[in-house]
C-alpha cells in the first residue's frame, strides 16, 4: 500500500511470468463501498484480477503508473480531480491506456469530453452489476463499450457545438447570480467580453436567455449543482 499526504491507493502483486495472465483491472471510485463491490466482483472471475484501487483522480494517475493495468474502471465524478481530467493525464503519458468511465450519466457533455480524451467505453452505475464483466472483457479485446442510452443521447446532440472552458466559466458565474460586470471582475476580463461570451453561449445551447442557458447546461452536463 502506498501513502502520501493527499492521496492513497493500493497496488496488488503481479506475476509477469505467467503465460495465462488474467486481465489486470484498476478500480477507481471515491465511494469505498462501490469500489469494494467492483473489486470483489472482478476478483471472483477466473480471467481477471484487481491490479489496484484508488479513491480519487490524483491517486488514479499514481496508481496507473505504478501497476500498469490492462483496463481501468474510473468514476467520472470525483472530488479534487475528476475522472475526465485523470483520464487526460493518464492518456498523455500512456497512450495505450484502456479506460472505462463509470457514470450516473447526466448529459452528453462529460461523455463527449471523455471520448475526446480517449475513453474506451462507459459503464452506467444503474446497470454496472449486469454489464461490468462483459465491458471489461470487450475493452481488453480492443473494442468500445457504449450503452445504448448513452449512444442515443450522443446521436441526438451530434454536431452540436461544445462550450469552451471560458464559456463554461462565464455561465457558471451567471448561474451563481452574478451580473456581467461582476463576472468580468471575477474572471479579470472586460465586460464586453463577458457579453460576447454570453451571446455565443446562448447560440450554442439554443437558449432564449441566461436562465434558460443554465437550465440546458445543467441538463447536458456542462454545469453541475
Amino acid at each position: 500500500m502506498f501513502h502520501s499526504a493527499r492521496r492513497r491507493y493500493r497496488v496488488s502483486p503481479y506475476d509477469p511470468v505467467s503465460s495465462a495472465a488474467p486481465i489486470r483491472v484498476l478500480v477507481v471510485d471515491d465511494h469505498p463501498l462501490l469500489r469494494a463491490g467492483l473489486a470483489e466482483t472482478i476478483a471472483a472471475q477466473p480471467d481477471m484480477c484487481v491490479a489496484g484501487e484508488a479513491g480519487d483522480g490524483r491517486a488514479a494517475v499514481d496508481a496507473f503508473a505504478a501497476c500498469r493495468p490492462d483496463v481501468t474502471i474510473m468514476d467520472i465524478a470525483m472530488p479534487d480531480m475528476c475522472g475526465v481530467t485523470a483520464l487526460q493525464t493518464i492518456r498523455h503519458d500512456f497512450s495505450h491506456a484502456r479506460v472505462l468511465m463509470l457514470t450516473t450519466y447526466k448529459g452528453d457533455a462529460q461523455i463527449r469530453r471523455a471520448l475526446q480524451a480517449g475513453a474506451s467505453g462507459f459503464l452506467l452505475k444503474s446497470s454496472v452489476r449486469k454489464d461490468l464483466l462483459d465491458a471489461v472483457r470487450a475493452v481488453h479485446a480492443g473494442l468500445r463499450h457504449v450503452p445504448s442510452e448513452i449512444a442515443m443521447e450522443l446521436a441526438q446532440h451530434m454536431g452540436d457545438a461544445m462550450l469552451s472552458d471560458r464559456e463554461t466559466e462565464v455561465l457558471r458565474c451567471a448561474a451563481a447570480g452574478n451580473s456581467n460586470k461582476r463576472i468580468a471582475l471575477q474572471l479579470a476580463i472586460a465586460e464586453e467580453t463577458v457579453k460576447a461570451h454570453m451571446r455565443t453561449i446562448l447560440s450554442k445551447l439554443g437558449a432564449n436567455d441566461r436562465t434558460h442557458a443554465v437550465t440546458l447546461a445543467l441538463k447536458r452536463g456542462f454545469l453541475s449543482l
